[in-house]
C-alpha cells in the first residue's frame, strides 16, 4: 500500500464537509501514482469513485493533464499552415447516432490541416463503437502503429490517431476500473481535453452538461490553452447535430490576449436541417457511400460538419464557403484520394519494403 497516496485519497474521500481539494502538483502525482500502478487496486477505485463524488477542481484537471502530458504517448507536429486540429471524442464511443468524425478528419488533411485524434478499443461504460473501429470501416487500421511508425504517417498524410492501448498502456490498464466501479471517471473527462501532440495545435473538446464545458474552458486557461473549440455534439461527441441548434463556444489569443465567443449554429438557416441518422448495422455502408459522395442523409451531415471545421480552422473566411468546399472535397474525390494515401503509408510504416516496390 502507498502511505502517499493515502493521504492524497484521504483528502479527496473525506465526506462533503472534510474533503479537501488536491493543489495541481498533487493531482500530477496521484494521476501517476494511478497510471504507475505504485497505488493498490483498492486505493484506484476508491480515488475515482471519491473524485467523481466531489467533483475535480480546475487545478486537479490540469494536474491530470499535465500527467498525461509527460507519460502518454503523442505525435510531433510538424510545419503547417494551420495548427494540428485534435478532435476529441468520449472514449467510450457511440450507441445512438450514425458519427461523421473520422470524415471531418479527412476533410481537414486533404486541406493541409493536420488532425489528430486518439482513442481505445470499446469501453465501459457505454461499450459504443469508438473512432478505432469506425476507422477500420474506412480500411484505415491504427491499432498496429508503434508510436514512430503513427509519426510517420502523420507526417506525410496530415492525419494522425493514438491509439491508447498502443501509445499510452499505462492509461489502457485502468479500462477495467470504468467497469468496475460503473461510471465515468475523472479520466474521462480529462480524455476529451487531452491534445496528445506536440507544436502549435487548436483543441476541440466536447461536453454533454454546461457545467463540463465551463470547467474546460478555465483548465485550458490554466494551462495556456486558448485556441479550442467546445461543441455539445451527438452523443457528448464533436460532431454537430442537424436536428438541433449546434451550442458552440470558441476560444481564441488575438494578439496574446484570450478570448472567448459563444456561437449558436441553426442547421436550418444553412439548409442543413434533417434527421440525424440512427447507427444500425448498415453504417460501413452509409460511410463508403459518403466517401463515394452519395447524396445521403449522412453525406449532408458530413459536409455540415466537415464545412464547420474547415471555417474554424481558417480554410476558408466563411461557413457557406466551408460548405461549398466540405462539398467540393467529396465530389471531387480528394477524400476519398486521402483515405486511399492514408492506407498506403500505414502499409509502408508497416512494412518499410513497400515502399520500394
Amino acid at each position: 500500500m502507498s502511505d502517499v497516496f493515502r493521504d492524497l485519497l484521504k483528502k479527496v474521500g473525506s465526506g462533503t464537509h472534510t474533503s479537501k481539494a488536491l493543489t495541481r502538483e498533487e493531482s500530477e502525482l496521484a494521476t501517476r501514482m494511478m497510471l504507475e500502478q505504485t497505488a493498490t487496486p483498492a486505493q484506484i477505485g476508491a480515488f475515482m469513485i471519491a473524485q467523481r463524488i466531489k467533483r475535480p477542481t480546475i487545478p486537479e484537471l490540469a494536474g491530470m493533464l499535465d500527467c498525461y502530458e509527460k507519460m502518454g504517448g503523442k505525435l510531433v507536429g510538424f510545419q503547417a499552415d494551420s495548427p494540428t486540429m485534435v478532435l476529441n471524442t468520449p472514449y467510450d464511443g457511440r450507441q445512438r447516432h450514425a458519427p461523421v468524425t473520422p470524415i471531418t478528419a479527412l476533410m481537414l488533411a486533404a486541406s493541409g490541416v493536420p488532425a489528430v485524434l486518439h482513442g481505445g478499443d470499446r469501453m465501459p461504460t457505454k461499450m459504443g463503437l469508438p473512432l478505432v473501429d469506425i476507422w477500420q470501416d474506412l480500411g484505415i487500421d491504427w491499432k498496429p502503429l508503434n508510436l514512430e511508425q503513427a509519426q510517420k504517417v502523420f507526417e506525410l498524410t496530415c492525419l494522425g490517431f493514438v491509439y491508447m492501448p498502443q501509445q499510452f498502456p499505462e492509461a489502457h490498464q485502468l479500462v477495467p476500473y470504468r467497469e468496475q466501479i460503473g461510471k465515468r471517471p475523472t479520466l474521462a473527462t480529462v480524455e476529451l481535453m487531452w491534445a496528445p501532440c506536440d507544436g502549435p495545435k487548436h483543441v476541440v473538446s466536447s461536453f454533454v452538461h454546461p457545467p463540463t464545458e465551463t470547467r474546460t474552458q478555465e483548465t485550458y486557461h490554466l494551462r495556456h490553452t486558448y485556441e479550442f473549440t467546445t461543441v455539445k455534439g451527438l452523443e457528448g461527441s464533436c460532431d454537430l447535430s442537424r436536428s438541433r441548434t449546434a451550442i458552440i463556444g470558441m476560444g481564441s489569443a488575438n494578439d496574446e490576449q484570450p478570448t472567448f465567443e459563444r456561437l449558436l449554429l441553426h442547421p436550418r438557416d444553412y439548409g442543413f436541417e434533417g434527421h440525424d441518422l440512427d447507427l444500425d448495422t448498415d453504417f460501413p455502408m452509409l460511410l463508403e457511400q459518403v466517401i463515394q459522395a452519395e447524396p445521403t442523409e449522412l453525406t449532408r451531415s458530413a459536409i455540415w460538419n466537415g464545412g464547420f471545421y474547415l471555417w474554424r480552422a481558417g480554410v476558408v473566411a466563411s461557413l457557406p464557403e466551408g460548405f461549398n468546399r466540405a462539398q467540393t472535397l467529396l465530389e471531387s474525390g480528394e477524400v476519398q484520394a486521402k483515405c486511399k494515401q492514408v492506407q498506403a503509408a500505414i502499409a509502408t510504416a508497416l512494412n518499410p519494403q513497400l515502399s520500394h516496390v
